[in-house]
């Protein structure tokens, strides 16, 4: 757009990680200069930072894991490692120029919306106004800790999969996990290697899908150097088998569903010959259902000498260990809690204020919800990126950020414009939006009957159901007759039941 006649606003972007250096760039890229970057921790990264447990690894191949405008041609494994994609990200923000820009170490602790701009406390007591706020939290950045009595009374060490405690050596110890998720998979494949005995409680089995792995040779680095169009070949094969294997195997296709399941099925039959344990090791709940995990490594794991799969679930902790409900105590030395994270916390704990003051707790108090999964009525001017609903799944996360991004952009210059004086979504359009989601769901797999974090507290699945290309068509460009087009001032005030919709 030419930019000669519109207005420059100032952004902040909350979060340096995959989608806060991304929208920094674009941001950049549409000629917005006054931009403020605050960031938590002392680097850039975000998941990949958090997350450094031994076997860490992406679960989507990693030349589709990469932001469209700057291919890897280095990656090592066709599943990339934890540590080479931090120092992808590392990397890019620093060709770009984002490393410099962060505030490193300071967090935002209020975000209040008055008079047509954010007024920013940061933890370090420094303030900052803006016309615009972009959120660009994570979803899966707060550790989710279990309530099982008497677990702060285990006397050896213990910590979460996403805080991994490096000065403590495995070797020979008795170490017990608590989880089966994704991220247990990959640390029980790894520990079960040196650990003297391992403990794996399992509240509910898995379905695993073999997907595998690949190392890259530097024959084949080389020719992805030379040919660019190479790398966006394979990123965009992967990107095709996704959408129209898993995508569609969870989002209603049946044909695509039973074919996904026989695989998963087959692999757990063909992999774990002793009938009583692949018996614990079998889910009673659609394939799918849950977040479907991808490991060539786990079933094989769980089959080692030094490692026991306790299927009774945990009545206590002591100092000494772990006690299940049948009355056996597991001695252990180490505990690892692979509990997973919040998904629903998003931007909180941050004290947000939208207009008439009106909070995010008082606005998610009934339901946690978006328009478009980045907009949120009430808070003008505010954009939560990977919000509910995004189509978080199996696929890449860069890509839906790359989406809402270039919608979140698209917003701004109607602003910039003055098309719209303040960007704000209507209350009706978010209703309307969240229709549009619920009858899409009847026909998902994830309605299937299990718990998972997909869930919120209702029951009800925060994911897209409908296509990944539906997804990007509804995405495309922002419809305005679903924002409010007067003034700020002109806006009536949210009523009481609206505040707690």
């Amino acid at each position: 757009m030419d930019n000669s006649n519109t207005r420059n606003p100032s952004v902040a972007v909350i979060g340096a990680g995959m989608t806060g250096i991304l929208m920094a760039i674009k941001l950049r890229e549409a000629g917005i200069s006054d931009i403020t970057i605050l960031e938590k921790a002392d680097k850039v990264g975000g998941t990949w930072r958090e997350n450094t447990y031994p076997g860490v690894a992406c679960d989507v191949p990693s030349h589709m894991y990469t932001y469209a405008f700057r291919r890897n041609p280095e990656w090592n494994h066709r599943m990339a490692h934890g540590e080479q994609i931090q120092d992808y990200f590392q990397q890019v923000a620093n060709e770009y120029g984002i490393t410099d820009q962060v505030r490193f170490n300071e967090s935002l602790d209020k975000s209040h919306y008055r008079d047509g701009k954010w007024y920013l406390t940061s933890s370090k007591g420094n303030e900052f106004v803006v016309d615009f706020v972009v959120a660009a939290t994570g979803i899966l950045h707060h550790p989710a800790y279990p309530e099982i009595k008497g677990l702060d009374s285990f006397g050896g060490a213990m910590w979460h999969t996403a805080r991994w405690n490096h000065d403590v050596d495995l070797a020979g110890k008795r170490v017990g996990i608590i989880g089966t998720g994704s991220t247990a998979c990959q640390v029980i494949s790894e520990i079960a290697k040196t650990a003297g005995h391992l403990t794996v409680f399992q509240r509910t089995p898995q379905w695993i899908c073999p997907l595998p792995d690949h190392d890259y040779s530097e024959t084949e680095k080389a020719r992805m150097r030379a040919n660019p169009k190479r790398m966006d070949r394979t990123a965009n094969v992967s990107a095709f088998l996704f959408r129209n294997t898993f995508s569609k195997a969870v989002t209603g296709s049946k044909l695509n569903h039973a074919v996904i399941s026989w695989l998963t099925k087959r692999n757990l039959r063909r992999s774990v010959r002793d009938p009583e344990l692949r018996a614990k090791l079998t889910p009673d709940y659609p394939v799918g259902c849950k977040r479907l995990i991808f490991s060539n490594t786990f079933y094989e794991a769980v089959q080692r000498e030094n490692v026991h799969l306790e299927t009774h679930g945990i009545d206590h902790i002591e100092a000494g260990g772990v006690t299940t409900r049948d009355g056996n105590q597991h001695d252990l030395d180490v505990l690892i809690l692979a509990t997973g994270f919040s998904p629903f916390n998003f931007m909180r704990p941050m004290d947000l204020r939208g207009r008439d003051g009106l909070s995010i707790d008082e606005a998610w108090s009934k339901k946690v919800q978006a328009y478009r999964s980045v907009c949120l009525p009430g808070f003008p001017n505010f954009f939560l990126m990977l919000g509910p609903n995004t189509p978080i799944g199996n696929y890449s996360v860069i890509a839906m950020s790359e989406v809402q991004s270039q919608y979140v952009l698209k917003l701004i210059d109607r602003w910039r414009s003055g098309t719209l004086e303040t960007v704000e979504a209507t209350e009706d359009a978010k209703a309307r939006f969240n229709a549009h989601l619920r009858k899409g769901m009847a026909n998902t797999v994830w309605v299937g009957g299990c718990q998972s974090w997909y869930l919120d507290e209702d029951g009800d699945p925060a994911l897209w159901p409908y296509s990944w290309q539906q997804w990007e068509k509804e995405m495309a460009e922002p419809d305005l007759g679903d924002f409010h087009r007067r003034a700020p001032a002109e806006i009536v005030p949210l009523q009481p039941a609206e505040k707690a919709a």
